[in-house]
């Protein structure tokens, strides 16, 4: 059974982060065996598919959310997101981290994890089925991977793309927000038309009309049409989708202590400070300030970041 707790650990010390350089190594990793039952709070660029072991208690947080989890159970935790293992068994637990990069590699891989982006548990009873083909894929990156062969990161890829296509093709099973309207295929024009515009987009942030008008023009479809594809493929609106593209931007420029918020937020294309400041903590749960300080520490903070949530404040 799983248990889900909304709150804000007042114990938590959200000054402890860790970073690595995942990747600029590789795109798959797994590993298993740790000794140590917690873990502190922390985020980074990668994402991470937890496969919880066995044990009476299994408790792990994703951003605000405590869950008690059981053996079987499914983690899911995206990249940029704050998470801790607050006390579980590690020793048997399986943990997979993929590259953001890889992920964004292929439009399907990007709309999967859109859609999925408020998903971080997967219950072995509430989706026993599911949860049991995620297990068997699970099984087979650990037996290739730990196996040390030559060619065991572009394998378990392979098996990385399987599991979310896997999820993808469970996605009724869940709540009616994560859901698209409809789950209509499209011609291979018309998707190619959206990547050319989704890319346009990622690598344009600044530009000066990325109205949902002007991407449907540049698809050479109505904007109803680009509006309905749109929604279907990523699982949330164009304006949500273009806030979530910003805020991904943001957080990777946030670990450049050299640049201020202000500049940050016209870097990722937020017209303004408030509007920076409302998005980011309604998805983070915190100021971008805050944020920042996650990663650089307080000894390194830039004073800026004073100077920029006074002005934030006027």
């Amino acid at each position: 059974m799983i248990y889900k707790i909304q709150r804000q650990d007042e114990d938590m010390d959200y000054s402890k982060y860790e970073i690595y350089d995942f990747d600029n190594i590789s795109a798959f990793n797994l590993s298993t065996g740790y000794k140590q039952r917690s873990y502190k709070m922390h985020w980074h660029s990668y994402g991470e598919i937890l496969l919880v072991g066995p044990g009476k208690t299994n408790i792990y947080k994703v951003n605000k959310s405590t869950y008690n989890l059981v053996e079987g159970d499914f983690v899911l935790v995206w990249p940029m997101e704050m998470h801790a293992i607050i006390d579980a068994d590690r020793e048997n637990a399986v943990v997979i981290q993929f590259s953001n990069m890889f992920m964004n590699s292929l439009f399907d891989l990007q709309r999967i994890m859109h859609f999925y982006r408020n998903l971080h548990v997967i219950c072995i009873y509430a989706h026993p089925e599911l949860a049991a083909k995620l297990k068997e894929i699970t099984d087979k990156m650990k037996e290739i991977f730990l196996g040390g062969g030559s060619d065991r990161e572009l394998r378990c890829c392979m098996l990385l793309m399987e599991f979310m296509l896997t999820l993808d093709e469970h996605r009724d099973e869940f709540d009616p927000e994560l859901r698209s309207s409809s789950p209509d295929g499209y011609e291979d024009d018309v998707m190619r038309r959206m990547i050319m515009v989704t890319d346009y987009i990622k690598n344009n942030l600044t530009a000066d009309d990325l109205s949902q008008a002007t991407m449907a023009q540049m698809a050479g479809i109505s904007k109803d049409y680009f509006s309905r594809i749109f929604k279907n493929v990523t699982g949330m609106n164009y304006s949500k989708w273009l806030n979530m593209i910003r805020l991904e931007k943001a957080t990777q420029l946030l670990t450049q202590n050299d640049l201020t918020l202000t500049k940050i937020a016209m870097l990722s294309g937020f017209q303004s400070i408030p509007s920076f400041n409302r998005v980011f903590h309604e998805e983070k749960g915190m100021a971008p300030g805050e944020y920042r300080a996650l990663f650089i520490g307080d000894d390194k903070e830039d004073v800026n970041i004073d100077e920029e949530n006074k002005e934030q404040k006027k």
